[in-house]
């Protein structure tokens, strides 16, 4: 009995268990989509290195025509670039495991992009 139970907890131990994403990975996988779509590539243009998203089914059929009602939400190149350097930030402080510092990069990032048309 006593080796059933030894033998359990070492097979377990040993055994290779699935990578689990953390929430701060997912939120810096949609934001480089993001950066990479339609609306970005509008404002910055194409940039060295990325490549245009296209043919998501959930995917706004056209741009918005219209500012966005806050004035502080305009996208701007200058924000778009701050929001890339900060998402590598955000990406190293994730793989280190600081959770905390990883979501308050994102936070700032999500300001620096604004409303992408």
């Amino acid at each position: 009995m006593r080796f059933a139970a030894t033998f359990t907890i070492l097979t377990l131990a040993v055994a290779p268990l699935p990578a689990l994403a953390s929430s701060c990975a997912e939120q810096i996988g949609t934001i480089e989509r993001r950066l990479d779509s339609a609306g970005a590539v509008e404002i910055t243009g194409l940039q060295p290195g990325h490549s245009l998203q296209t043919g998501s089914p959930r995917s706004v059929q056209g741009a918005r025509l219209n500012a966005p009602s806050d004035p502080d939400m305009v996208s701007t190149a200058d924000g778009v670039a701050a929001a890339r350097a900060l998402i590598i930030r955000a990406a190293d402080e994730d793989h280190r495991g600081d959770k905390r510092a990883c979501e308050n990069t994102m936070t700032e990032a999500k300001g620096m992009i604004g409303a992408l048309p």
